[in-house]
């Protein structure tokens, strides 16, 4: 990686932004990685009882998604940007439980309020 500014004699200078480095990338890939494989396998196998656990375990796992890519693709961190990046990550997780909340409840009427007692296969 180059860095953003030099003096006038060629030497780097820190810009006060946070820079990953290829091992903070791969540790991020690979919390991805198994972030996604486990909503994945708990899908596929059933390993829980519950419908609803199931649902509440993969909204859990996609806000730690969310954070770890936060944290080390896009570098948010409550030192850099003076803390406004920390302020940007509060709002990011409060739109997301907004999102997952109204999601969940859509999906639970529609499926609650449709029509239960109509069988399609009578229908000539």
């Amino acid at each position: 990686m180059t860095p953003a500014h030099t003096d006038d004699h060629g030497h780097a200078q820190d810009d006060g932004h946070a820079h990953g480095s290829l091992r903070s990338y791969l540790i991020g890939f690979g919390l991805s990685v198994i972030l996604t494989a486990i909503p994945f396998w708990l899908v596929m196998t059933g390993a829980l009882d519950s419908k609803q656990a199931t649902a509440f375990a993969i909204m859990a796992l996609a806000v730690i998604q969310i954070v770890v890519h936060m944290v080390f693709f896009l570098h948010m961190n409550v030192r850099s940007e003076n803390g406004w990046n920390m302020l940007a990550l509060i709002f990011t997780l409060v739109l997301v439980v907004i999102t997952l909340t109204g999601s969940l409840w859509v999906m639970y009427h529609l499926n609650t309020n449709m029509m239960p007692g109509h069988d399609m296969s009578q229908i000539p």
